[in-house]
């Protein structure tokens, strides 16, 4: 995954946009009918952007006064706000059920509050997706899908020669679909857990590298193990 992030000052308040682009490789095993199958996919899957304002907490600074900010403040909390908007751009073809795009918006509003201990960070946030039908279903079906809630949370640990490492969790439910304005019974829950870790290589540039699980909870939904690299990037 590339991710470019560039932070600035809103109002008086910090403010982040992130841009994600996605590349993925997917491999699927199951039963279809009875009958054990896999499906294999690479290639670009739906990418992001992400507006990210602080609410209460640290004003917007620069540089030096950002670290004798810190330095003054090591016990800190932040609350924020965010929305991310995901675009139909990843690989998607028509007459497949399993595809790495989704051939469909969607906007994800969230909001979150950091504690912040030394070089510990505590997070929880929550948040809802929202999606516009994808109408090229199967090829000439539509299908629309009811918003994800979700709930996570985050340690961090930030050392200071500039690696991190951090533990997260989550739990997301809801997403009834419908094909054809006929309800599916697909109604989800999903734990989600993983870690990362980063390292910058200079003041502009790092690299992460992430694991992230998905345990389906219901008799809907799949498990699944994913692999991340991320090159992020300060302008």
């Amino acid at each position: 995954m590339l991710s470019l992030l560039r932070a600035f000052d809103l109002f008086g308040r910090t403010a982040r946009l992130d841009v994600r682009l996605p590349q993925q490789h997917a491999r699927w095993e199951g039963l279809l009918d009875g009958v054990p199958g896999t499906a294999d996919r690479r290639g670009l899957a739906d990418p992001s952007l992400r507006l990210a304002v602080d609410l209460l907490g640290a004003p917007a600074l620069r540089g030096a006064d950002f670290n004798a900010y810190r330095a003054a403040h090591p016990v800190n909390t932040v609350v924020g706000a965010a929305v991310t908007l995901n675009m139909p751009l990843g690989e998607y073809q028509e007459d497949k059920l399993l595809n790495l795009g989704q051939n469909r918006f969607a906007i994800q509003p969230q909001l979150g509050v950091v504690h912040t201990r030394g070089p510990w960070s505590f997070e929880l946030t929550g948040s809802v997706a929202f999606f516009t039908d994808n109408n090229h279903f199967m090829v000439h079906r539509t299908r629309g899908q009811d918003p994800v809630l979700l709930l996570q949370g985050h340690s961090v640990y930030i050392a200071p020669s500039g690696w991190w490492v951090s533990l997260g969790t989550a739990y997301d439910w809801g997403g009834r679909s419908t094909v054809d304005r006929v309800v599916k019974d697909d109604y989800r829950e999903d734990l989600l857990y993983g870690i990362s870790a980063g390292l910058a290589l200079s003041p502009k540039l790092s690299v992460q590298i992430a694991y992230v699980a998905n345990r389906a909870q219901t008799e809907v939904g799949s498990d699944t193990d994913n692999l991340g690299l991320g090159f992020f990037a300060r302008f």
